[in-house]
């Protein structure tokens, strides 16, 4: 059977006639052929060996091109002998392609792409995202243009025809930039501080900037972006599974808000959490930073094979650097060459293969598996000492009474006492153990016994069991963070896995190396993480930049230069503004990876600082080309942080251990089959940021919605605007007890002397802003009905006021406090509340 029977191009699927006029020039394979042939035709036809249909490649040149049986899929200037073109165009359902059962299908327009293309000469190219960075050409500013940001956004908008939008009034600046780089509003003094300056200044820019300093300088700015990497680095509190049992994994949280407060450079920041261990002279800070590697999940499970854990947990920590850094969907090659992009099951395992020489072994459920680096409180570490101190002393007082009790020569044990005077059957571990080194297990099983045969002494063992229990408690409290550290032994040798199964070894054996289509790690340099780190954060890798820039861009905006985050492969979107993302990218190296500098950039320019109003006939919806500013819903947790700062509940306290705010009843023990019991905290730790919430990995905080589950690693959270939020944003106690403190607030305040005083005071907290005529009508006709409402029922009124353990002042009337607590409700509820403008 020929080629032209054999060729399966499970891609292309439309009839279509190439007799008519091409257009003029020649399409650009990378950035017009490639999405094509990648997204149509290389499941079948790409680097999988095993899915590889009529021994047929097209995602590489000379293969493509290739004759067989005097026959090519691509003959170079020629799309008349093209037997990829024949077949497009077959109408024979036995020969088209893609086959009719594949669900795949091009435009005609696709279609003629190809056609032009292969008749312009084919000439080939590379996928965009694995070409080296280099540092565009930089386009004429445009009149209004602020920075470089606006040079390449401008001139693209030139393009479509489209125009910027202008400036958003400094009330929305403001507010948007203090969410963007804090995670907070700003407060209504900072507001009209700001306001006033820009609005008189003859320099607004420089009055702009100053605000951008002020607010990167910020504690809570670390605070703001710890959120983001918290939920790429799959960080929680307890170790998921059905077992679910804590750990002690807050430290790192508190150097990762530390290190993005010092702006500690994004290549290093890469390299400690990737390899610090490995660093010569590790500090503590250095080794604390690999905890990131060990944030996956652990399986406790009864049953489970330790061998299976263990492997698991290392496609975990492979999986999770390829996404975060390399923006690459490795998981798909565990069982197969990947289907579209050029990676191989070697490429995954050699990947894998820098993690696999830790002493984890996969068994046990513990938070705190060795190898674990002792974080302790000068509190935790005076508890072990006082309990430790009054084991030995009780230790003594047990030995003293075994030495007159059971005779024995100076110096011996127990177990040498004088037969005659010990009772039979004395249990062998008690015998052959000193009193300050039993154990539970071993005094568990001689104080039944002896409570028969000697309640006397009975009892004093019980006081040493006691003694151990308290000083074994104030051990296991001790903060210990699981950590990177390799073995001192041989590495461990790594096999590729038949379809990832731990115990389906192959025979194939690979070592710790980069994937094959970006090089080699430089000769005479130890193949382990510390070279991995090295090459991530290196020149010549042609990703680590882009995808990083990338999610800077998508938290400022909401959707990345690239929508897919995840993915730079052949399956992901080539981004709409090609040339700003490596510009930045290549800045970003440059600059020395610095965050705060590359985010000043950002928020600098006339793109960012332009007004979010849609015009009617908006031709770019998702507006991908820029041409007015971001407007989104900001995360459930930056609203939760919103209500506690505007009531002044917010406590000011930072790091520390998680804590528990309110939640419904029920949900751990439902999640738990009743095993574990949520108490919430009380006082202040009811009122902290949402980032110091405990987050237990099978049932996060019930207050939080559209974010990552944290089980596994995610870079692009879901954002949804459903009524099914109001259940949380209306009803939860956290809320409404906000609303109460916010009502409070703006009734206690003697300067505010009515109600119109208060709608504005209400609407500088919340918006950051005057409230205009139309909407203090609106609010003081629904204050009117809430009045009315409480008044016939006080007791209403007195509930809503019980509502969280904050108490409310009892020197304002019920029925007023009440209204008005609604009345902040509803004003935590506006869609504008909600939004970044």
């Amino acid at each position: 059977m020929n080629l032209r029977r054999l060729l399966c191009l499970c891609s292309l699927a439309a009839v279509f006639a190439t007799s008519g006029s091409l257009c003029a020039g020649t399409p650009d394979f990378s950035r017009e052929i490639l999405p094509i042939l990648s997204e149509n035709c290389f499941h079948c036809h790409g680097q999988d060996a095993k899915a590889r249909k009529a021994d047929l490649r097209l995602d590489r040149e000379e293969e493509a091109k290739k004759a067989t049986d005097g026959h090519a899929a691509i003959v170079p200037g020629k799309s008349n002998l093209s037997s990829i073109i024949e077949r497009m165009q077959s109408s024979d359902p036995d020969e088209v392609m893609p086959p009719p059962d594949s669900n795949r299908k091009i435009s005609p327009g696709d279609l003629e792409k190809i056609s032009q293309w292969i008749d312009g000469g084919a000439k080939w190219g590379e996928h965009w995202a694995f070409t080296r960075i280099e540092k565009p050409a930089l386009p004429t500013l445009a009149a209004g243009a602020e920075n470089e940001v606006d040079a390449f956004v401008r001139e693209k908008l030139s393009t479509k025809g489209l125009t910027p939008s202008g400036e958003a009034p400094p009330e929305t600046l403001i507010r948007r930039l203090s969410f963007d780089l804090t995670g907070l509003p700003p407060t209504p003094a900072t507001t009209k501080q700001f306001v006033d300056a820009y609005q008189s200044s003859a320099h607004p820019d420089e009055v702009y900037e100053n605000l951008v300093d002020s607010l990167l300088s910020s504690p809570r700015y670390g605070e703001r972006w710890a959120w983001d990497w918290l939920d790429a680095s799959r960080y929680a509190d307890t170790n998921g599974y059905q077992g679910d049992s804590t750990r002690t994994a807050w430290p790192w949280r508190d150097w990762v808000v530390r290190a993005i407060n010092e702006n500690l450079p994004y290549d290093q920041f890469t390299t400690w959490q990737v390899a610090g261990d490995l660093l010569p002279d590790a500090t503590k800070d250095q080794k604390l930073a690999t905890a990131f590697v060990r944030n996956h999940m652990i399986n406790g499970e009864g049953g489970r094979i330790a061998e299976e854990n263990r492997i698991e947990y290392l496609f975990d920590q492979a999986e999770t650097v390829g996404t975060i850094w390399l923006g690459l969907t490795m998981q798909c090659t565990r069982c197969h060459d990947h289907k579209f992009d050029p990676l191989t099951m070697a490429d995954y395992y050699s990947l894998v293969a820098f993690f696999n020489n830790t002493s984890v072994t996969g068994s046990g459920g513990s938070g705190q598996t060795a190898p674990v680096l002792d974080m302790s409180t000068p509190e935790e570490t005076e508890r072990s000492r006082r309990t430790q101190a009054n084991l030995v002393d009780v230790a003594k007082k047990v030995e003293a009474f075994e030495r007159k009790k059971f005779p024995r020569p100076e110096g011996k044990g127990l177990e040498e006492s004088d037969a005659n005077k010990l009772p039979g059957n004395l249990p062998n571990a008690i015998a052959k153990t000193a009193p300050e080194r039993r154990s539970v297990d071993q005094l568990l099983e001689a104080i039944p016994y002896f409570k028969e045969h000697d309640a006397e002494y009975s009892a004093i063992l019980q006081t040493l069991m006691d003694a151990v229990r308290r000083r074994d408690a104030a051990r296991n409290d001790i903060t210990r963070v699981m950590v990177m550290e390799d073995r001192k032994e041989a590495p461990r040798d790594t096999f590729i896995l038949h379809k990832g199964a731990y115990d389906s070894p192959s025979e194939t054996k690979v070592g710790a190396a980069i994937p094959a289509r970006f090089g080699t790690i430089p000769a005479g340099t130890a193949p382990n993480r510390l070279a991995l780190a090295q090459w991530i954060v290196s020149r010549e890798n042609p990703l680590t930049a882009r995808v990083t820039v990338n999610r800077y861009w998508q938290s400022l905006f909401g959707i990345g230069l690239v929508k897919t985050a995840e993915d730079f492969g052949f399956q992901g979107e080539r981004p709409v503004h090609m040339d700003l993302l490596d510009y930045l990218a290549a800045d970003f190296m440059e600059s020395g990876w610095d965050v705060k500098a590359l985010l000043k950039k950002i928020v600098l320019s006339a793109t960012y600082r332009q007004s979010s109003r849609i015009t009617t006939g908006d031709l770019d919806p998702e507006n991908r080309f820029l041409a007015r500013g971001a407007r989104f819903r900001l995360p459930s947790h930056t609203l939760r942080d919103q209500a506690l700062l505007v009531s002044g509940l917010l406590a000011e306290k930072r790091g520390g251990p998680a804590v528990k705010p309110y939640q419904p009843e029920g949900i751990w023990e439902e999640a738990t089959f009743g095993k574990i019991k949520y108490t919430p905290d009380s006082g202040d730790a009811l009122h902290r940021l949402s980032l110091y919430t405990f987050w237990r990995r099978i049932v996060g905080p019930t207050m939080i919605f559209d974010n990552a589950t944290r089980q596994t690693c995610s870079v692009n959270a879901s954002r949804t605007n459903t009524p099914l939020h109001a259940l949380t944003t209306l009803n939860e106690t956290g809320f409404v007890e906000c609303a109460r403190a916010l009502a409070e607030r703006l009734l206690t305040n003697r300067d505010l002397q009515n109600d119109a005083d208060r709608f504005n005071a209400a609407g500088e907290l919340v918006l950051a802003r005057v409230l205009t005529l139309e909407e203090t009508k609106a609010l003081s006709a629904t204050l009117t009905k809430l009045r009315h409402q409480y008044t016939s029922a006080p007791a209403d009124a007195e509930e809503l006021l019980s509502i969280g353990e904050s108490k409310h002042n009892p020197s304002l009337v019920p029925v007023e406090h009440a209204a008005w607590t609604g009345l902040c409700l509803l004003i935590l509820n506006l869609d504008e509340a909600l939004t970044k403008e």
